[in-house]
């Protein structure tokens, strides 16, 4: 989604991958969605709260005056962290020049009462201007200042909140809480999903030391393997006390995250944990594909698109979506000793 959107996509075009989504319809007014419930039940959370509010992101810093009604994501992290908090985004973009073309499926009935907007890899300002958004939300750094600024001037905007290529949902999920003054629903989201990691990691306590490898196999290029420790595809493997196999680590002299292999050289993904991406091919078809070990364990998960998206550029959303996806596979592991 988006030129500047697109460097982050997990395996497939070798660069993270961010969504949002919308539709011709009118825009909805957000407080109309099911914040109201919320908002029944814990009161108004704007007469609670202290505004301006002032969050820091990468590209400086943006104010926030009061309690914003009207929000247009950019991104698929922040759709996830605004819907999460009991607030409907009044839009939310799909770049089909970054595959995505549907709704992510831990989101898809959340935004059916937003606007989707489709794009081809650029951002829609004037579409995005009409909607009169009071607050707008992106990640990953515009290529140009010039970029942010645009949509600055539309509405108040955050950018990416720190310095890694893709933002920590919890530091996320706070500023909304932050923003829409509910600091302690935040809280109450982020425990709740953080919990659920580290409930399967105790019911499985053999996953500790294993290894994993997540690779994308595009037939008749190569097999592109994830080899950071930081990529945020990462971060729950390693919460789950595992690590990339160490051949490929090893392979990534250069230090840039990805690293890329033959068809002959199948056998640098033996690991206890195989995620691949394989575009509709069949991946038994590599040579020395069924010597792998987590072939003949059944610890193999063969993604769709999406999956690649929710483990990349994981959200509150996505992630019980992406546990329950890998589980039987993780078990495998656990079980095999």
């Amino acid at each position: 989604m988006i030129a500047l959107l697109r460097r982050a996509a997990f395996l497939v075009v070798l660069v993270l991958v961010a969504a949002a989504c919308g539709d011709d319809a009118p825009g909805p007014d957000a407080s109309a969605s099911d914040s109201d419930s919320t908002a029944s039940a814990t009161g108004d959370p704007s007469q609670e709260a202290s505004y301006p509010v002032v969050i820091e992101h990468a590209m400086g810093s943006t104010t926030v005056e009061e309690r914003p009604e009207r929000i247009v994501s950019l991104n698929v992290q922040w759709t996830d962290a605004v819907l999460v908090m009991g607030m409907q985004p009044v839009a939310y973009v799909l770049d089909q020049a970054s595959l995505e073309t549907e709704p992510y499926p831990w989101h898809v009935d959340k935004v059916a009462g937003s606007q989707r907007i489709d794009t081809t890899g650029t951002i829609p300002f004037e579409q995005i201007a009409a909607l009169q958004p009071d607050l707008i939300l992106l990640t990953y750094l515009p290529e140009e200042r010039q970029t942010f600024d645009t949509l600055d001037e539309i509405a108040p905007t955050i950018g990416l909140l720190g310095e890694l290529q893709v933002d920590p949902w919890q530091d996320q999920v706070e500023v909304m809480g932050r923003v829409l003054g509910e600091p302690e629903r935040a809280e109450q989201v982020i425990g709740d999903v953080e919990g659920q990691v580290e409930a399967l990691a105790r019911d499985l306590p053999g996953l500790g030391g294993k290894t994993y490898v997540a690779a994308n196999y595009v037939p008749g290029d190569g097999i592109h393997v994830v080899a950071d420790p930081d990529d945020g595809s990462s971060r729950l493997f390693y919460e789950l006390g595992m690590e990339i196999a160490p051949d490929i680590v090893a392979l990534d002299q250069q230090a840039v995250g990805r690293v890329e292999i033959s068809m002959e050289q199948v056998g640098l993904l033996d690991a206890d944990f195989v995620g691949i991406l394989a575009h509709d091919a069949d991946p038994s078809e590599l040579p020395g594909w069924d010597q792998l070990t987590a072939v003949q364990t059944g610890a193999v998960i063969d993604f769709e698109f999406a999956d690649v998206v929710g483990i990349n550029t994981p959200t509150p959303l996505s992630l019980p979506y992406v546990i329950d996806l890998i589980r039987p596979a993780l078990e495998a592991v656990a079980s095999a000793g």
